[in-house]
Order: structure tokens, then C-alpha cells, then sequence
């Protein structure tokens, strides 16, 4: 399979036709166009034969998940018996044993991998276990020991769902300092070891888990080393519960250590409305310093998981056929306050892109100016986000005849108790880096060149610019020209010139085990001159001979799933498409922002694959296919 990676020296025309017939037929404005070149040569430099010599730009995206539990954390460690080695061992494509004795593997090895234990009595459930002598020295540690170890299911099931729910607390059941450094320590010495430049990353981190039940949940990410990382302790809910102060006890590790930090928030979709809140923490009003604060430390946003999808909601954006993708949207984390239509706005990425512009507009600053990188969460210490190996959110159910049924989440309110089939598979995170080391990751997240996927590993490239034509889309290798002559996913575009307007080149290949490529669109949002927001969702190139309708409407790719074998067939939709589309609505004096979705045909959903695999019949109500997409990093006009 051809991959869209770049050359810094141009073919001729020739060799371009040549590289196009062989991959795929031209388009007739293609064809069009490259006869009209055929015989234009272009003469290389004597050292310059090839393509591929010298590039200094990413050259593929490299795959990873930010977000992922172990037994080190509390919630985890209740039910998961996977260690922070073993975590590291799947992600590099090991096999692993489950919790319950099951065989898993990933059908490709990740490139990266953040292990982003709970900050909250960070490492207690080994340690616990275990017998450690400082955590059995606290009372509460003695009595949790006692209870876990008696040998009675009931009362170590009732002790782990007691620790759980310790964590909404004010004060740490057990708070033990030295047991979190060295808990901390540990693994950041395991992180060392584990990480192999240019093969595997290992980047050190944690979660600051604030406002549980209305999810304000962080992941820390750190670009250096253990030496480094070890200058300071997770910050969690019980130093504050203020996301800004975690800001700040960032700033203070960066200016102490010289070193290098970040944040990815997750999980708007379950904050009813806090999230991406118009309002400071305290609900006063937002700040110059606070919005500069937040987009310092918080350059990404994680929109997919396996708690829902956040990129868009339907009552959001009423005119978007594909923003209704696993929507999590009955209440907050808990399911202890049920949520309103108003609270929507604050929890959506696409909303959140469009606030900030608002935000910007008055305070000069955008807080919300974030780019996308998917990821997991899960608890069960393996990375898994494909549908046919999906192991759930925590090893409390693993893949067995009902786990489609039981409860994930318990509410108060049955109504809004989370079951298994809700669950999605979960997401990857994409990163356009140099190479495949903590520190080009992380500087690639820092700029947001990376895109976020459900799980399918399509490559997707995005750039911006004001002269891309149609030749820059009949190369094997469109960033040559993205880098050459625009910014890429994560960039900004500077005012334009008069009477032009703003170009982008879009390419996408599929997963080559997943689905066919549906469709590329790119969704613009922008501020008016009254202060309105606005988007506008535009099906820029797609698969087969199909024509919009007179309402612009595209009609559907069809659907080759056959539930009953969780199979399906690539018969529909294009391997690879590709495109350069020019904003038709611009106006260059207003702000806004652009970014790409890619839509794959459908697929079997993971719960197809469970109904197949242990013969189980389930309600109509369980969705059992899939359309999996990425979403890449914005990029934003400014006026000014």
C-alpha cells in the first residue's frame, strides 16, 4: 500500500503520470491537466536523483495512546492484576495474559504510549496487596488489607467499590508521601528502560482526576526523562481541585526543573457544560491569565474514547449527519446529575473550537485553541481500540457471553446507568512527529500537529495555504508541497491577500485491515462581526461516482456488514482520496477555523464481533456497526 510520505525535489510530469497509473486511475481534471504538463521536465541538481534524500519533516504519523490504567491505579488496581510492565510489553506488540487468564494481542505494535495512572494515592492498590508496611501502618490501609485478602468474594467486591468511591472525597484515605514517591519512582524508572528512540516512546505521565462526578479529568504528559519527571510528584484532586492550580504547580516544575510539561483534558462529553465553561473555575469571570494559562499547558484534547465520542453533537449541530457517533449524553460521569440541553455547548470539541474564537475576540487570548489526539482510557492495562479485540473499560467484565449487559457505570437513577454495549472501542493518537523519541513527540503535540482516530489507523494529512492547485494532488507525496508552500494541521494562517482565499490539500489513506474511505470533509467554524458563531460542515472529496443532491446533500456509501458474521466487504469507498478544496463562504475579516474528518465506510461494531463470537442474541437497541473517522488538529485564519 502507497503512503502519502514526501520528497523535497520535484518529478517531472512523466514520472508523476507514471506513479498515478500504477496506484490509481487520474481524475478527468487530472488527466486534464497532466497532459497539459506531460512534456514540461524539470532538471534535479546532480545529488538530488532522489526523493526521499534530506527531507527534514515528519514523515509518517506514529501511534499512540496518551491515556491508559493499570493496577497502580486505585480504580484499576480494584479489579485489573495488569502491571505497568505488562502495559509497556502489550503496547510493543506482546502477547499478554488477562486478568482472567485470557491471551491478548495487538495486531500491530504502538510507537508510543503514555501509562497515566490516577494521581490519587498514586500506586496504593500494589502496594496494598502486597502488604507494604507503610500502607499497613495506616489504619485505613490495615482494614482495606484485611478485607481484600479474607478470602470472601462479597466483601473484597464491597472493599473495592468502598476504595473507588473514597475518591470523591475531600481528604486521601491513606495519605502516605512516601509511598506515592516511591510508587512515582518506580515507574518512572520503568518508563526509562522501556524506552527505545526511534522504536518505542515511553512517555512519562499521570491523570489528575478533579470534580469526578462532573469530570474536569487531565492527562500530564511530560517531554523529558525520569531524572527530570522526578523533580516533582502527580498533582491530584486532594492539592486542589481547581484545574487552574494545576497550571500553576505546572509552571512553578517547569521553572524549577527546565523541563517540559503538558496537559490533555477528556471527557467534556460527561462535565455537564464545565469543561469548556465560559467562566473561570470559581465561576467568576474569565481572565486574561487564566485563558493564557490554559493554552499554554493545554495545547490538545482528547475528543474519543471509550466514554463516548466529544467531536460534535447532533443538537449542536443539527446539520451534520455524522455528529451522532456514540453519544454519551444522559448525565455526568455518575449519573448523579442528569444533563440539559444548555450544558451541551461546554462540553463539545467543535463548540469549544468555536467559544474560543469568542473568547479571543474579547480577551485577546484563546483558551480553547487545542488540537485533537485520540486515545483509550482503559483500565485493563492494555492499549486495545479495535473493534475486533476490544477488552472494555476495566477487567471488573472481560469479554465473556454478557458483558455487553452488565453495568459499566451505576447511577442513582437506573435510567442513566451505564451498561456494557455502550462502551465504544476506544481511540489512537496520531503524531506527525520527526522521529520516534519523547522529545519530537512531544514537541509535535506542542505545535498539534496530530489527529485523533476511533481506533482505525488511517494516515490523514491536512495543510493550509493560499496557492495549492490540483497538481499538488497527483503525487504520491503531497507534504512536499503541504510543507512547501502552506502550514500543516495545528498551524495558523496569517490575513490573506487581497481577493484570495484560503486553499487546503487534504489526503487520506485507509487502515489497510480496516474499512474503505467514505469520505473527506472539512468543518469551518468562524465568529461574525456581531459576535455569532457559526460552522458549516463541507464533503470536500469522496468514493465512487456519487453526486451531492440539489440541498448539497451527499448521498450515503452504502453498507456491505453482514451483522450475523461480523464481516463485512471493501466493494464500496476508495483505499485513498485526495483533494485541495478553497473555502467558496470566505470572508477575510473574520476569524476562523478549519479542520478535517474522515469518514470510513461502515464496519462491524465491537458488539457484532461478541454477538458472532459467543452466539448471543441482543435488543435492537445495541448499535452493531460502526463508521470509524479521524479528526485532525485545526487550523485557524486570523485577520490580523
Amino acid at each position: 500500500m502507497p503512503h502519502f510520505f514526501n520528497h523535497r525535489y520535484a518529478l517531472s510530469f512523466r514520472y508523476v503520470l507514471a506513479l498515478g497509473a500504477a496506484l490509481q486511475p487520474l481524475s478527468a481534471s487530472a488527466q486534464e491537466y497532466a497532459t497539459e504538463q506531460a512534456d514540461t521536465e524539470v532538471v534535479l541538481a546532480p545529488d538530488a536523483f532522489s526523493p526521499y534524500a534530506g527531507r527534514n519533516f515528519p514523515q509518517a504519523p506514529l501511534w499512540g495512546d496518551s491515556h491508559l490504567h493499570t493496577m497502580v491505579s486505585v480504580d484499576a488496581g480494584t479489579m485489573t492484576r495488569l502491571s505497568q510492565e505488562d502495559a509497556y510489553r502489550f503496547a510493543r506488540g506482546e502477547e499478554v495474559t488477562t486478568t482472567h487468564g485470557l491471551r491478548a494481542k495487538l495486531s500491530r505494535p504502538l510507537d508510543w504510549l503514555v501509562i497515566s495512572d490516577h494521581a490519587e494515592m498514586y500506586g496504593l492498590m500494589p502496594q496494598l496487596l502486597s502488604g507494604d508496611a507503610q500502607v499497613l501502618a495506616t489504619e485505613q490501609g490495615r482494614l482495606w488489607y484485611e478485607a481484600l485478602t479474607a478470602g470472601d468474594a462479597q466483601r473484597a467486591f464491597d472493599t473495592a467499590m468502598e476504595i473507588v468511591a473514597s475518591l470523591s472525597g475531600e481528604e486521601p484515605p491513606i495519605d502516605n508521601p512516601k509511598a506515592i514517591k516511591h510508587a512515582w519512582e518506580s515507574y518512572t524508572a520503568l518508563a526509562d528502560r522501556y524506552n527505545e528512540p526511534g522504536v518505542f516512546s515511553a512517555i512519562i505521565g499521570y491523570e489528575y482526576t478533579t470534580e469526578g462526578a462532573n469530570n474536569l479529568h487531565r492527562n500530564v504528559l511530560f517531554r523529558d526523562d525520569a531524572m527530570r519527571a522526578n523533580q516533582t510528584r502527580p498533582f491530584s484532586q486532594y492539592d486542589s481541585k481547581n484545574p487552574e492550580d494545576l497550571w500553576t504547580y505546572l509552571a512553578d516544575y517547569e521553572a524549577r526543573s527546565g523541563a517540559e510539561v503538558l496537559a490533555i483534558p477528556h471527557n467534556g462529553n460527561l462535565s455537564n457544560g464545565r469543561m469548556f465553561s465560559l467562566n473561570a473555575y470559581d465561576g467568576s469571570a474569565l481572565t486574561e491569565e487564566i485563558a493564557q494559562m490554559r493554552a499554554r499547558f493545554e495545547p490538545l484534547y482528547e475528543p474519543t474514547q471509550i466514554k463516548g465520542d466529544g467531536e460534535a453533537h447532533p443538537f449542536l449541530s443539527p446539520d451534520d449527519e455524522f455528529a451522532d457517533h456514540d453519544t454519551w449524553d444522559a448525565s455526568n460521569l455518575n449519573g448523579t446529575e442528569v444533563k440539559t440541553p444548555d450544558m451541551l455547548a461546554g462540553e463539545y470539541a467543535r463548540e469549544a473550537l468555536k467559544r474560543g474564537l469568542d473568547i479571543e475576540r474579547d480577551l485577546g487570548v484563546n483558551p480553547f485553541k487545542f488540537g485533537m489526539v485520540g486515545a483509550t482510557d482503559s483500565h485493563t492495562g492494555m492499549a486495545t481500540a479495535q473493534e475486533d479485540n476490544f477488552f472494555g473499560k476495566h477487567s471488573g467484565v472481560e469479554p465473556e457471553p454478557h458483558r455487553w449487559e452488565h453495568v459499566v457505570i451505576e447511577a442513582p437513577d437506573p435510567a442513566l446507568t451505564i451498561y456494557g454495549w455502550k462502551q465504544a472501542a476506544g481511540g489512537l493518537g496520531a503524531v506527525w512527529a520527526t522521529e520516534n523519541s519523547r522529545a519530537a513527540i512531544f514537541d509535535a503535540m506542542m505545535r498539534k500537529e496530530t489527529y485523533a482516530t476511533t481506533g482505525s489507523r488511517m494516515t490523514v494529512r491536512f495543510f493550509g495555504g493560499y496557492d495549492f492547485t490540483k497538481a499538488d494532488t497527483i503525487t504520491r507525496l503531497p507534504a512536499d508541497a503541504g510543507y512547501a508552500k502552506g502550514v500543516p494541521m495545528g498551524g495558523d494562517l496569517g490575513p490573506a491577500p487581497e481577493g484570495v482565499a484560503p486553499s487546503f490539500l487534504v489526503a487520506a489513506l485507509k487502515d489497510p485491515i480496516s474499512g474503505n474511505l467514505d469520505r473527506i470533509q472539512i468543518v469551518k467554524g468562524w465568529i461574525d462581526t456581531e459576535g455569532e458563531t457559526h460552522e458549516k460542515v463541507y464533503d470536500v472529496v469522496w468514493s465512487g461516482d456519487r453526486a451531492p443532491d440539489e440541498t448539497g446533500k451527499l448521498p450515503d456509501v452504502g453498507n456491505t456488514v453482514d451483522v450475523a458474521n461480523a464481516s463485512w466487504t471493501n466493494s464500496i469507498g476508495s483505499p485513498e482520496l485526495i483533494s485541495v478544496w478553497e473555502d467558496p463562504d470566505f470572508d477575510a475579516a473574520l476569524p476562523a477555523f478549519y479542520y478535517a474528518r474522515v469518514i470510513e465506510i461502515p464496519t462491524p461494531r465491537w458488539t457484532a464481533y461478541e454477538a458472532k463470537r459467543f452466539g448471543v442474541e441482543m435488543p435492537e437497541d445495541v448499535p452493531m456497526i460502526t463508521t470509524e473517522r479521524a479528526y485532525t488538529s485545526p487550523i485557524w485564519y486570523s485577520p490580523m
